[in-house]
């Protein structure tokens, strides 16, 4: 009897447990609900034993030991800092030596890394707040070594503030101007496509200022309207609307001329380095060295496919080759932006293998050594003292995965982190400790602060245990890895979310997500999959309304070599649409999935893949959405677009299969998506896509945002657009 009540009793707890889960909102994917903690604003500091971070609340920079997690001091609070008042901390720069920091305060955004701010100077032993400049906002400060300079930029131009000077600013350049020149900050092109905002480096001994100078007056400037909108609301264009121009060279068309400048800033004299530089060539890096008389140029031929070092002399302008880095099809940015110059040694990345690897030469070029573990995802540095090099890596044959490595001077190497699941790490200055980040399909990031030798974890110091309990007591789905084999022999990863309650036998509509551009990878055993991230939160949200979704990275993507990688060399869209269309008919082929209710959808490059995927030529997707497509690579710009396919010049036939010549065989309903004001994918895509559409005769439905990036959010926005694109899937896939 009992035992009958207390089966009973655990019935109605289960039962009772059921009911209790949550059913999604669709505003609980872009509210935050679901946003995992995280440390922002890491920095390792000088000492080689503490990390410094911003509080909660953006009023204070605390210090804490890399030891053992403890906080050991308050760096900065705005609330007791003498001096100028200020709000809050939007971030911060150490000064080299440890001394000062600059405070970055009324951050205003520009393009996806620029941004202008009101920096003030603090001094940490005095407590003293001081503004960096009474000018106006700045753009892109630096510290010179000695922590006694701070260069910045404004209205392109470039400042020195003199420390031990009062403080005194004085002008660099001068000839700076919106739409001609800018100094020691890239033009558009070089800000996105290098992943860099500042062009400008100190030499060692703070005596001389190098930087590049961007001519960009014979770029040709492309216009986006603008009105009045919400959200912001631009009052100047209440009667009419308005327009930002801005230099954007497309594919094929002119770029930037370079050069780099350097600065006495005793005798103030100006030279030009003699750097070695095709008319049309790029110069993607510059970088400090230990020696006073040498600064690092990186340059790319326009091909991108020949990487040069310069040890540049500023005084005498002279330049001396210390690498030549030549690689099949195109060199991936990680081998300029995660680079590593030190006191005896110049380290980098490259695919000579056929995979990313990692290379250790001496400061003449020597190669000294080589580091081949898998597929290097990133770089984190290489200790001199020891000869220990830092990274991560993506397995051999597990692309889903990424774990963090040591490699030894004796040629061991160490994996710190054997657990599954994807891995990142922010080492200290001395490489003897580091904050450790993982997470996996299911559990949410996890940081916590562990000792370089051997891996050993040392203390716990953000778990995300409130999320992981938020999320469980919602109806979620089960997220799973798959591979499968196409019909061409080619074997993909996928990942799917099956509806809570899964039933095998039901035929269950499906939506496809991927991106599918060159390199990039959607499918990890990590937490922040999905259109959405957030534990692919949006997704779970779609498979409540009773769909599968399933993400398959196609050939194209990156994790699994310079093969599988650069098989697109040329044709971009051909394989990647090729291989959606492989997923989506093995989908349909199993057991449980209703293979006349397919769809795809995907935002930039996945947008797309969508409609070279649904015009293809094999008729698998009911339908689609596109949100911010490319749509004809003559119109996005030189850097990206020629890194895979050459110029419209070179390879007309690569560039003409798009999906506007394809818009004829448009197969399934169609949504297109796109923010008016989007500065990388241009609304020209979409625009002349849809104007393509209807000259052939295909229906098709489509929504602009007033005003909006290619991120399309601010105000209600987000929230707007997915229930636009959850009503465009229900409408076209429910029975």
């Amino acid at each position: 009897m009992k035992k009958t009540i207390l089966i009973c009793a655990f019935l109605f707890i289960a039962v009772s447990t059921s009911l209790a889960a949550q059913q999604l909102r669709l505003k609980d994917i872009t509210d935050g609900t679901f946003r995992a903690e995280a440390m922002a604003a890491v920095e390792a500091l000088v000492d080689g034993e503490s990390y410094a971070q911003i509080s909660d609340d953006g009023k204070r920079i605390l210090k804490f030991s890399f030891r053992n997690g403890q906080q050991t001091g308050v760096l900065f609070d705005a609330a007791t800092a003498r001096g100028a008042n200020v709000r809050r901390v939007d971030g911060y720069l150490m000064s080299p030596d440890g001394r000062r920091m600059l405070i970055q305060t009324q951050t205003e955004r520009i393009y996806r890394h620029s941004f202008t701010s009101t920096y003030y100077i603090y001094t940490i032993a005095n407590n003293k707040l001081e503004p960096l400049s009474d000018g106006g906002p700045q753009q892109a400060p630096l510290w010179s070594p000695d922590g006694n300079v701070v260069a910045f930029v404004r209205d392109n131009n470039i400042f020195l503030v003199k420390l031990l000077y009062n403080n005194a600013e004085s002008q660099v350049t001068k000839d700076g101007e919106r739409g001609k020149v800018l100094n020691g900050i890239p033009d558009w092109v070089n800000e996105e496509e290098f992943a860099t905002s500042q062009s400008m480096a100190f030499t060692a001994d703070s005596q001389q200022l190098v930087w590049i100078r961007y001519d960009e007056s014979q770029v040709k400037e492309y216009s986006i309207t603008m009105f009045q909108g919400m959200m912001p609301c631009h009052e100047e264009y209440a009667a009419y609307p308005g327009s930002f121009c801005y230099k954007y060279p497309k594919a094929g068309q002119q770029n930037s001329t370079v050069s780099v400048k350097s600065f006495d800033i005793k005798s103030r004299q100006t030279r030009t380095l003699q750097v070695p530089l095709d008319v049309d060539g790029y110069i993607p890096r510059l970088k400090s060295t230990s020696d006073p008389t040498k600064v690092a140029v990186f340059t790319l031929n326009r091909h991108q496919d020949n990487l040069r070092l310069y040890l540049a002399n500023p005084m005498s302008t002279v330049c001396q080759l210390a690498l030549d880095d030549k690689v099949d099809k195109y060199i991936n940015e990680d081998s300029y932006s995660d680079a590593q110059i030190s006191a005896a040694h110049i380290v980098l990345t490259s695919e000579h293998s056929g995979k990313n690897s990692i290379y250790v030469y001496s400061l003449g070029g020597q190669l000294q050594r080589t580091v081949t573990q898998g597929v290097v995802t990133s770089f984190y540095g290489y200790d001199e003292a020891t000869g220990d090099v830092f990274f991560a890596a993506c397995p051999d044959g597990a692309a889903t995965e990424q774990k963090v490595y040591v490699s030894h001077r004796n040629g061991r190497t160490d994996c710190l982190t054997p657990a599954g699941g994807w891995h990142s790490a922010i080492f200290s200055n001395d490489y003897k400790n580091y904050l450790l980040t993982r997470s996996d399909l299911n559990t949410p990031p996890v940081t916590t602060l562990c000792s370089s030798a051997g891996g050993k974890q040392v203390k716990a110091l953000v778990d995300n245990k409130g999320l992981a309990s938020t999320y469980a007591s919602y109806d979620m789905g089960r997220k799973e890895l798959f591979s499968f084999t196409t019909s061409e022999g080619v074997q993909l990863n996928g990942w799917m979310v099956k509806p809570a309650g899964f039933d095998p036998s039901k035929h269950y509509p499906v939506i496809m997500y991927q991106y599918g551009g060159p390199g990039s990878q959607q499918v990890k055993n990590a937490w922040g999959i999905g259109m959405n991230g957030q534990g692919a939160i949006l997704e779970q949200y779609l498979s409540q309304q009773g769909y599968i979704v399933a993400c398959v990275d196609g050939r194209g993507t990156g994790g699994r070599g310079a093969e599988f990688e650069k098989c697109v060399y040329l044709q971009l869209g051909l394989l990647e649409a090729r291989d959606q269309v492989e997923a989506a008919l093995w989908l349909g082929h199993q057991t449980y999935v209703d293979k006349d209710r397919i769809a795809i959808w995907g935002w930039s490059y996945g947008g797309f893949n969508t409609l070279m995927s649904m015009s293809e030529g094999r008729g698998v997707f009911c339908c689609g959405i596109a949100i911010a497509p490319p749509t004809d690579w003559r119109f996005y710009d030189t850097v990206y677009t020629e890194r895979y396919m050459r110029t419209p010049q070179e390879n007309s036939k690569g560039y003409d299969d798009n999906p506007i010549r394809r818009a004829s065989q448009l197969h399934g309903a169609l949504l297109m998506c796109h923010g008016l004001a989007d500065d990388n994918v241009h609304y020209q895509n979409t625009a002349e896509y849809a104007e393509a559409l209807v000259q052939a005769d295909k229906d098709f439905s489509q929504l602009v945002y007033t005003n909006r990036n290619h991120s399309i959010y601010g105000g209600n926005t987000r929230h707007h657009l997915f229930r636009q694109c959850v009503n465009f899937f229900n409408a076209n896939m429910k029975k």
